[in-house]
């Protein structure tokens, strides 16, 4: 079913459906059926034997008259089958079928199942329902719709015509299912957290605000459920997850949106080490139940999850840029430093305001986007990530490690801090950061310090990008190609 959309004349075609609706409501009384019982979906159906008599529903995607038979496509999300309707088999209803059902339309059938002398698997229908009637036409050439507004806005279009953006949707929902399932299995508890936070913590990102008018209050929309999540760790549950909406109010690309779907989990006792090797079995998992092999391909690179290469964040950066990010006396010396190398855009390197941002900025620029193959990368900056351990042996360092892939930050985790001296300490730095111009730095959350001060056990935490990860095993150039709804201009 490939169409142009703009050759429809849309407004005469409306009104003529309108007059085929008029007709099923004089013979059928109702047009919109309230229900039908089928027998099997079409995937079941398409693996029974011949001559099994089944009754179907679905979408017709395509009709194609010859004279006494007719040939029409009957959709599902899963599977498709072909139905024929003759006049010689319903002799009272054919014509009707002929005149008012279009592609679009839903209907249910009656009959068995044949194959036809080319060898497709058909309903031979003895009877069939219209169970819905569409006012407005599917497209028929379609190729996936060029127009990226059009595949977006009316998604649900595109998922129908499109087999590439159906089975990458597909793809989300199976790898949310085994996600899922691991965690599960491994004795982590789901849970929930607050979508409105009094404190944008967690992550360095800008919130969105809202107004809760009830309590007269402004509210963040989470950036992170990170402080809540190790709170439910402290009730007493071992081993937690969330996977839901965070939202950051940044930039759009291919690898952003501002509303996504992150995975957080944290368990207790563990360190950073023990949430490393949990984690690339799940995406070896992952990648085995999605695709079927730990070589896939993205866009124009073969990655091999079979392995993953090590880098050390801070001795890597100190020899790209040939300078101790440990040992940086203030932002402005640093970011000299970097309009000294001209290999960034001044303009970038002068809108920078804090340490953490243009450390942040030049290991993004360099290093990061020459990642493609699954990547650990640790040994990071304790100024980076105010929530994360400290490193026994050297305390300018943290407990922590990411991993990346195709030059796109997937995972995050760390050795959770859960000291709260050191914790309030942290927070003030953040503060300062913010106070000077730095958006994405944290506030001090006084709720959490107080619970911390109530104890808090050894714990590890981890958040994992969903989208950008689907994107990959979908092979999928943007995170808006594996979601439903994405957000549009």
């Amino acid at each position: 079913m490939d169409v142009d959309m703009t050759s429809i004349d849309a407004s005469n075609e409306y009104e003529i459906r309108l007059e085929k609706l008029k007709k099923i409501q004089e013979r059928d009384g109702v047009v919109y059926k309230d229900k039908y019982e089928r027998s099997h979906t079409i995937l079941e159906a398409r693996s029974l034997p011949l001559d099994t008599k089944v009754k179907l529903c679905g979408r017709i995607t395509a009709i194609r008259g010859f004279g006494k038979l007719i040939f029409a496509k009957l959709y599902d999300v899963d599977a498709q089958i072909q139905f024929s309707i003759s006049l010689n088999e319903c002799p009272e209803t054919f014509d009707f079928f002929k005149s008012n059902v279009d592609v679009g339309d839903y209907v249910g059938v009656e009959g068995e199942l044949y194959n036809t002398h080319k060898g497709e698997l058909t309903v031979r229908v003895r009877d069939y329902v219209i169970l819905s009637k569409a006012l407005r036409p599917l497209p028929e050439k379609w190729h996936g719709l060029t127009d990226a507004d059009k595949k977006f806005r009316q998604r649900y279009l595109d998922v129908i015509a499109n087999e590439e953006s159906r089975n990458a949707l597909k793809t989300r929902i199976k790898a949310i299912r085994y996600i899922r399932k691991y965690l599960d299995d491994n004795k982590f508890t789901e849970v929930e957290t607050p979508i409105l936070q009094n404190v944008a913590s967690g992550a360095a990102a800008a919130p969105f605000m809202t107004h809760h008018n009830a309590l007269d209050k402004d509210y963040y929309l989470r950036i992170a459920p990170e402080l809540f999540l190790k709170q439910v760790i402290e009730c007493g549950f071992d081993r937690v997850y969330e996977l839901g909406k965070n939202f950051r109010n940044e930039g759009m690309d291919a690898m952003h949106l501002q509303e996504f779907t992150m995975l957080e989990w944290y368990a207790s006792y563990w360190d950073y080490k023990d949430n490393l090797e949990f984690v690339k079995k799940m995406i070896q998992g992952l990648v085995m139940e999605t695709k079927g092999d730990l070589k896939i391909t993205y866009l124009d690179n073969e990655i091999d999850f079979s392995k993953f290469y090590e880098l050390d964040y801070t001795n890597s950066l100190n020899a790209e840029i040939n300078y101790d990010i440990l040992s940086i006396k203030s932002i402005e010396e640093f970011k000299n430093h970097l309009l000294s190398l001209n290999r960034f855009d001044a303009g970038e390197v002068k809108a920078l305001t804090s340490i953490p941002t243009a450390v942040d900025f030049a290991f993004k620029r360099t290093i990061r986007p020459t990642l493609i193959q699954p990547t650990v990368i640790t040994n990071y900056p304790t100024f980076l990530i105010p929530l994360a351990r400290h490193n026994d042996k050297d305390d300018r360092i943290i407990d922590m490690f990411q991993i990346a892939v195709n030059g796109a930050e997937i995972v995050k985790a760390y050795s959770e801090l859960v000291n709260p001296i050191i914790q309030r300490q942290a927070f003030e730095e953040q503060a300062k950061n913010k106070k000077a111009g730095d958006e994405e730095s944290f506030e001090i959350d006084e709720s959490f310090i107080l619970a911390m001060e109530h104890g808090m056990p050894p714990m590890s935490g981890l958040g994992f990008g969903i989208d950008r990860f689907v994107a990959i095993l979908a092979n999928q150039p943007t995170l808006r190609d594996i979601v439903f709804f994405p957000q549009m201009k």
